[in-house]
C-alpha cells in the first residue's frame, strides 16, 4: 500500500498517481502513429475531443453505418507476463474490423481505449503502435482514443485495451441472411494461429503443463512457442471486401469465441443448416499440440478454437473458383470446408480419426 501522505503537504494528482505529463508524452509519442493510418474521409489530427469522418470524400452514395467493439481478452495477460506487446494491437483491430466485412461493411476509423494502474510510457508507445498497424493492414483510420491511468484498479506492469470500429456499408451490399442458399458451398479461410480466443484455456494448459515458452515448440523447432501463441490475429478485410462488392460472398462468419460450432450459425436464416468436413483441412501443429496437451475432445475443440479456420464464407457452388482464385491472389490460404444444407438452422461438424484425435469418427452439432 501507498504511503500515506502528510496532510500538511499540498495534494496533487501526481502524488496520487496520475501523471498528466505521461499522459501528454504518450500522445506526442503516438501522434505520427495515427498520422500514418489517414485515408479517405479521416485526415484530422489526434488532440480533439472526437474525431471526424466525412462519408462523401470516402466515395460513399447510401451508406449504412455499421459498428463493432471488442478487446483482446486474457491474451493480453500472456503478452504482460512474457514482455510482448507488438502484436496485441493487431489483434485489438482484427477482433473489431473482421466482425464488420462479415456485414459487408469497410471498416472506416477506429479508436482505443488503454487502461493501467501506472503508465508505462515504453510499453503503451508499443501497443498503440500495433494498433496503428492493425488499422493500415485493415484500411482504417486511428482517429483517437482514451488513455486512463487509474491507480488501484490494476496490479502494477497490468493493462487492459478495448476498441471500437465503425464501419460503412452501401445499402444494397449489405450481406444479411436472405442471401445465403439451399447448396451453397462453405469455404474456409486460414487463420494464422489462435488468434484471440481460447487463452484462457491456453494459459490453465501453460501452467498445468510447465510450458516453457522461451524454447522452441515441441511441434515446430524453428519457433519458440511464446512467438506461436502469441501471433497476431489475421485481417481479413483487404482480402474479401473486393469480392462483397462483387456480391459473389452470400454470408461470412468470424470464427471467434465459440469456435465454427457457434459461430456459423449466427449467419444462417431459419431453415438452413451448415455441414462442416474437418477432414477437408489438416488441422494446423499448433492446434493438434493443444489438443493433445490438454486431452480436448473434438466438439470441445470446435467450440473453442478456430482450429485453423479464422473465416467462413458461403458462396454459390458456380462461383467456387473464381473465388478462390481471387483470394489465393491476395496471399489467403483457402479451403473447401462444407456446405449449406435446407434443414434445422444449426452447424455440424464431423471428423476423423486422423484429423481430430485418437478416437473414432465424431460429429458435433450446434442448433440455434
Amino acid at each position: 500500500m501507498d504511503a500515506k501522505q502528510n496532510t500538511d503537504e499540498p495534494y496533487t494528482y501526481a502524488k496520487a498517481g496520475v501523471s498528466i505529463d505521461a499522459g501528454n508524452a504518450l500522445v506526442r509519442a503516438i501522434a505520427p502513429l495515427a498520422k500514418a493510418t489517414r485515408r479517405a474521409g479521416a485526415d484530422a489530427d489526434l488532440g480533439g475531443f472526437g474525431g471526424f469522418f466525412d462519408l462523401r470524400a470516402a466515395g460513399f452514395n447510401d451508406p449504412l453505418l455499421v459498428a463493432a467493439n471488442d478487446g483482446v481478452g486474457t491474451k493480453l495477460k500472456l503478452a504482460i507476463e512474457s514482455g510482448r506487446h507488438e502484436g496485441v494491437g493487431i489483434d485489438l483491430v482484427a477482433m473489431c474490423v473482421n466482425d464488420l466485412i462479415v456485414q459487408g461493411a469497410e471498416p472506416l476509423f477506429f479508436l482505443d481505449y488503454y487502461a493501467s494502474g501506472k503508465l508505462d510510457l515504453t510499453v503503451a508507445t508499443a501497443v498503440v503502435a500495433s494498433i496503428a498497424e492493425g488499422c493500415k493492414l485493415a484500411g482504417c483510420a486511428l482517429i483517437g482514443g482514451e488513455t486512463a491511468e487509474m491507480p488501484g484498479m490494476y496490479s502494477e506492469g497490468d493493462y487492459d485495451l478495448a476498441g471500437f470500429c465503425v464501419g460503412a456499408v452501401e445499402r444494397d451490399q449489405v450481406l444479411t441472411a436472405d442471401k445465403i442458399a439451399d447448396g451453397d458451398v462453405l469455404l474456409g479461410l486460414a487463420s494464422s494461429g489462435i488468434h484471440s480466443n481460447g487463452f484462457s484455456l491456453v494459459r490453465r494448459l501453460a501452467t498445468d503443463k510447465n510450458w516453457k515458452l522461451d524454447r522452441p515448440a515441441l511441434f515446430d523447432q524453428n519457433v519458440i512457442l511464446i512467438d506461436a501463441l502469441m501471433a497476431p490475429t489475421r485481417i481479413y478485410v483487404k482480402s474479401l471486401l473486393p469480392l462483397v462488392r462483387t456480391g459473389k460472398i452470400h454470408a461470412m462468419a468470424h470464427i471467434t469465441g465459440g469456435g465454427l460450432l457457434e459461430n456459423i450459425p449466427r449467419v444462417l436464416p431459419a431453415g438452413l443448416h451448415a455441414h462442416v468436413d474437418a477432414d477437408s483441412w489438416e488441422q494446423p501443429r499448433l492446434m493438434a499440440f493443444l489438443q493433445a496437451q490438454g486431452n480436448i475432445e473434438p466438439e470441445e475443440m470446435a467450440r473453442t478454437f478456430n482450429c485453423g479456420i479464422g473465416m467462413v464464407i458461403a458462396v454459390a457452388e458456380g462461383d467456387v473458383a473464381d473465388v478462390t482464385a481471387a483470394l489465393e491472389v491476395t496471399g489467403e490460404v483457402v479451403h473447401c470446408i462444407g456446405h449449406i444444407s435446407a434443414e434445422d438452422k444449426g452447424c455440424t461438424v464431423s471428423g476423423s480419426v486422423e484429423t481430430w484425435s485418437a478416437q473414432a469418427d465424431w460429429t458435433a452439432t450446434h442448433v440455434g
